[in-house]
C-alpha cells in the first residue's frame, strides 16, 4: 500500500512541475529592432509578456546563448522566451 502512494505522490509531482514548465515557456511575438552581438544584447518590440506581467513595449534583452543571438536578424518577426535570470530580463529560447 505505501508503494502505490508513493507512486501516486510521485506522479502528481511530475504532472505539477511539467504543468509549471509549460506555463514558464510561454512564447511571445515580437519584432527584433537591433542585435549587438558583442554586448550579447537585443532590442524587441513585443507583445504582453504575461509571465512577466510586462505590458508591450521595446526594450532590450541579455541573450546568454550566442547560438540564439545567430537566428535574430534586425526586422524579423520571432516568438520567443523571456525570463529573468540572476535578475536579468534575459531571452531563453526563440522560434
Amino acid at each position: 500500500m505505501k508503494t502505490v502512494m508513493i507512486k501516486i505522490g510521485v506522479a502528481a509531482l511530475l504532472s505539477a512541475s511539467a504543468a509549471f514548465g509549460a506555463f514558464a515557456q510561454e512564447f511571445t511575438k515580437g519584432v527584433v529592432n537591433k542585435v549587438d552581438t558583442k554586448a550579447k544584447k537585443v532590442t524587441i518590440k513585443h507583445e504582453d509578456l504575461k509571465g512577466l506581467d510586462m505590458p508591450a513595449m521595446t526594450m532590450v534583452f541579455r541573450v546568454e546563448d550566442p547560438a540564439l543571438l545567430e537566428k535574430l536578424k534586425e526586422g524579423s518577426n520571432i516568438e520567443f522566451v523571456a525570463e529573468r535570470v540572476n535578475g536579468k530580463l534575459t531571452v531563453t529560447e526563440v522560434k
